[in-house]
């Protein structure tokens, strides 16, 4: 650190450390004017003081100007909780970027106090705009993997319901498939249909691909690949819902679906998979749990 920015380092901290009131009820002020933000103002009162604090902090630190705010964990953790708050109490990405950088010309309105002088405020300002761009973009960034963490957690939740495994009958289980079967559907499908064989002691598990509309070479990969696991898993595996078309179109794509057990329709499956497990056949409309 050369003595430039160290002087202008202390100039701040002392700032903080003589007129953090002053600074923390003109950030507040100013957020208010400025950012849509629904938090109310002792709130926002005490994240101010908070921050400043551990800003303060970061100051003294050893850390360089360029990543002072990344680098200093406390604050780093501060301004990300920040950004979380604001997203909870349903304020913009921008709002809050806006409400960070208020904390500029309140600090800086600080040390023009106690120096007009310049050559000295010049270098206090960029440095000030260093440090809260940066909390700014990491705020920014912190909103963004939220977002992206609650849309890949309803992605998920989405593909669960729309691939139920239904328990048809004792040590019989079902996976009605509709719509495209993709890789990450695929996984999900197995994941659940492994887990509720070993859940239910299942000895049978039928693959109905009625509601699958076409059956290239990738989906009948899948759909090996999910035979494959339940096997061993030591249970036996149907895939009913083989229509006409689908039949036709895997012969001339030349799959090879010998090894698997199909029938044409779930009752057929549902059939099978009972005289397999040895069980009485089941009364006409029995297919709830059992």
């Amino acid at each position: 650190m050369n003595a430039s920015d160290a002087a202008v380092r202390d100039r701040l901290t002392t700032a903080i450390r003589e007129r953090g009131d002053e600074i923390a009820d003109r950030w507040v002020q100013l957020q208010q004017e400025r950012a849509a933000i629904g938090i109310d103002e002792g709130e926002l009162r005490e994240e101010a003081d908070a921050l400043l604090v551990l800003l303060g902090g970061a100051l003294n630190s050893d850390y360089g100007m360029e990543n002072v705010v990344d680098a200093h964990q406390d604050l780093r953790g501060a301004v990300m909780e920040l950004s979380l708050r604001r997203e909870r109490s349903g304020a913009t990405p921008t709002a809050t970027s806006l409400a960070i950088l208020a904390l500029k010309d309140a600090l800086l309105e600080a040390v023009e106090r106690d120096n007009r002088d310049p050559r000295e405020l010049f270098p206090a300002a960029l440095t000030i705009n260093r440090l809260l761009d940066e909390a700014a973009a990491l705020s920014f960034n912190a909103y963004v993997e939220r977002r992206e963490e609650i849309i890949q957690r309803q992605s998920r939740q989405l593909l669960e319901l729309s691939t139920p495994v239904v328990h048809l009958w004792k040590r019989i289980l079902a996976v009605p498939l509709i719509g495209t079967l993709d890789t990450a559907r695929t996984q999900v499908v197995m994941e659940n249909l492994l887990q509720s064989i070993q859940t239910h002691d299942a000895r049978v598990a039928i693959i109905d691909i009625t509601g699958v509309p076409t059956v290239d070479t990738a989906v009948a990969q899948h759909l090996m690949q999910t035979v494959n696991a339940v096997r061993l898993m030591g249970a036996d595996c149907f895939i009913s819902g083989v229509r006409p078309s689908i039949a036709q179109t895997i012969a001339q794509l030349g799959i090879d679906l010998s090894t698997i057990l199909t029938r044409a329709t779930l009752a057929d499956a549902l059939a099978a998979a009972v005289d397999m497990t040895g069980q009485d056949s089941p009364a006409t409309g029995a297919t709830t749990n059992r």
